[in-house]
């Protein structure tokens, strides 16, 4: 461990250590109780409605309560804000094993939607606050360098926590098998936690930035003012990017989990030349170029006709994935004043959530009504179109 961070400033490395950490807890809650949240809801009887309902709720619950919660974040340090919301989001992860021992499968469908209701709440101010706290926590010039050390952390969790939960499932009873993955979900979740209240801003922001609360009240607690600085440019280039995301196959679970596997397995490979490509091209280009990438998928996809097209493809954009996953959340934080961030990256999560809940709701509509193929071109364009004016005007 010593030799992996002898490179890192000592004022630095705690608050990178417990970022990878959170991370690889992270990867864990990942890999046992959201990757098997729906698969238990349709072993429960479940259907189409109420497993996209259950889908759908955190997306809505955060379009609602993201300027909100942006607000209360600007109000309080945001390390601590972070701590308390990821405790009481994840805490919820708990009341998911003990459903069986209450409720019958229909009142457990009903329930796990109720504390996924309730769940969506802290987990808005979460989603806003920690990309605020990663800024504030790592200085920009090694941000590449951590962001894609954690998506390789990231990936090594998942994949390893994906095969032992589901080869646990496989040999427990229903519903004791899923009782007992979701007990270590919890765990990674209580543990991902744990890590998040160690993480510390670096600095306060320096004198004579302009206050969030000054500019609250002067321009409405709505924000729209960020609307007219050059956040919007931003703000619309990603809108762009996100709206061309549609469900585009329907394989079977052992087909998607073997694209799902191997699409992690070169997520970690290609994070790791992330912090090179930065170097060269920055954080902007490097989204930019990763989102025209990403347009490979579908459009390669609609001409597709055999498994192994869709494994290659879930190489490919797993490589991709890398760069523009990686990539994206840096290049939001160098367009937010370092002042007022939540109150910025709460209108990115209002975008963001808009766009997914359009996409589902409209995707399929889309698809139904073109064609599959004709869909997953349009998707590829879009991402082109995206990836290009972000490079030019984002």
């Amino acid at each position: 461990m010593k030799n992996i961070f002898s490179n890192i400033p000592a004022q630095y490395r705690a608050n990178f250590v417990h970022l990878y950490l959170d991370i690889g807890w992270f990867g864990v809650l990942s890999g046992a109780s959201v990757n098997f949240q729906s698969i238990y809801a349709a072993r429960l009887g479940a259907n189409s409605f109420q497993i996209g309902l259950m889908a759908a709720i955190p997306a809505l619950v955060s379009l609602l309560l993201a300027i909100p919660a942006g607000i209360w974040l600007t109000r309080r340090p945001v390390d601590r804000a972070v701590f308390w919301s990821s405790a009481l989001y994840r805490s919820g992860f708990l009341l998911w094993a003990f459903l069986p021992w209450f409720f019958k499968p229909q009142g457990q469908i009903w329930a796990l939607t109720g504390i996924v209701l309730l769940q969506a709440i802290p987990l808005t101010a979460l989603s806003v606050g920690f990309n605020a706290l990663f800024a504030n926590a790592v200085p920009e010039e090694w941000r590449a360098s951590v962001a894609g050390t954690r998506n390789v952390v990231l990936s090594i969790a998942f994949m390893a926590t994906s095969l032992f939960t589901g080869w646990l499932l496989n040999r427990l009873p229903f519903p004791l098998g899923y009782q007992v993955v979701f007990a270590i979900g919890f765990f990674g979740a209580a543990m991902s936690s744990l890590h998040l209240y160690f993480i510390r801003p670096l600095s306060a922001p320096a004198p004579g930035e302009s206050r969030p609360a000054e500019t609250e009240r002067a321009s409405g607690w709505l924000r729209l003012d960020i609307w007219r600085t050059p956040f919007r440019r931003t703000l619309l280039v990603m809108l762009f990017f996100h709206l061309a995301h549609v469900k585009e196959l329907r394989l079977s679970d052992e087909n998607i989990g073997i694209g799902t596997a191997l699409f992690y397995l070169t997520v970690l490979i290609g994070s790791t030349q992330l912090l090179r490509l930065t170097r060269r091209l920055g954080h902007k280009g490097v989204t930019g170029w990763g989102i025209i990438g990403m347009s490979l998928y579908p459009l390669i996809l609609a001409f597709s006709s055999q498994v192994w097209q869709y494994y290659l493809l879930s190489i490919v954009g797993g490589f991709v994935w890398a760069m523009a996953g990686g990539a994206y959340a840096n290049y939001l934080l160098e367009k937010c004043p370092p002042a007022d961030r939540p109150a910025h990256l709460a209108w990115y999560n209002v975008i963001i959530n808009a766009c997914v809940l359009t996409g589902s709701l409209a995707g399929p509509g889309i698809a139904g009504a073109v064609g599959i193929g004709y869909a997953l071109v349009f998707t590829g364009i879009m991402r082109v179109l995206a990836g290009t004016a972000l490079l030019k005007w984002g």
